[in-house]
């Protein structure tokens, strides 16, 4: 007869359990799996939305309650995700996981950090490289679509991110700026180098401000225009070099001269 196991190894073997399920559950292709990651990414998707209407909301009795909600769902989810990565060593030294960790100190201390609350708005960025968002696309065969959706996301967050820097530090300091809207307004504004003129930032900080937006915001136009008009690549990874974007004719890997066996859609 086998041995019990000893009072030590419990706790090993019930973490290791743990993060087993916790592995089938967040990187799985079963049906219980995948309707726990849309389940995940309906929940972000909320909390981003949100994070959003914070600023008109701020004032709201709920407000609160809602905050530390969210942040109690942001803990669970990192600390699920810690223990479903293979290597939590790597894991805790990607950029969107110390994002994560910021946004959750601000949602925790809501007043001593709310002039950094607008930077909540990051956790768009953060699911934006998960694969939670893309996994829907590449089920329907969308997949093509995935970097002009990148792109837009990207150009998205930099605008929200800009506009609650501008609410935050700018409002109602004889800029014209009297809400959340005219911070908007005055983001797409610079960023579309239309410049109306109604609304100045002013002083050092102000004109600081508005030169970052219109290089920033121009250069994420761009981007957004690149991966709209030129044509489409394939997203498959080469087995010598890993190259992950080829020609959707390409025979050969354009990096490393390996021969690629892309399959044809359909197949």
């Amino acid at each position: 007869m086998a041995e019990p196991d000893r009072p030590d190894d419990r706790p090993s073997s019930r973490t290791g359990r743990l993060r087993l399920a916790l592995r089938r559950l967040y990187f799985g292709r079963d049906t219980t799996a995948l309707r726990f990651q849309l389940a995940v990414l309906v929940l972000d998707l909320a909390i981003i939305a949100f994070f959003i209407a914070a600023p008109l909301l701020r004032d709201q009795p709920s407000f609160l309650w809602l905050d530390y909600t969210i942040a109690i769902f942001l803990a669970a989810d990192t600390i699920a995700r810690a223990l479903a990565s293979t290597d939590i060593g790597r894991w805790i030294r990607r950029p969107t996981v110390w994002v994560d960790v910021f946004i959750l100190a601000t949602l925790l201390f809501p007043y001593e950090l709310a002039n950094l609350g607008f930077l909540r708005i990051l956790r768009l960025w953060s699911l934006s490289r998960s694969g939670f968002l893309w996994q829907p696309l590449e089920r329907r065969g969308l997949a093509s679509w995935r970097e002009a959706l990148q792109a837009m996301l990207n150009l998205a967050t930099f605008l929200l991110v800009v506009t609650g820097f501008v609410y935050t530090f700018f409002f109602r300091n004889g800029t014209g700026i009297e809400g959340y809207v005219d911070a908007l307004y005055f983001t797409v504004a610079t960023v579309t180098t239309t410049g109306f003129g109604d609304i100045v930032l002013q002083g050092v900080w102000g004109k600081l401000t508005a030169i970052v937006t219109m290089i920033v915001g121009i250069s994420l136009f761009v981007r957004l225009a690149q991966a709209i008009f030129r044509p489409n690549k394939v997203f498959y990874p080469c087995p010598r070099c890993a190259l992950q974007r080829h020609d959707p004719d390409a025979v050969f890997c354009k990096a490393c001269g390996h021969l690629l066996k892309i399959p044809e859609e359909g197949d």
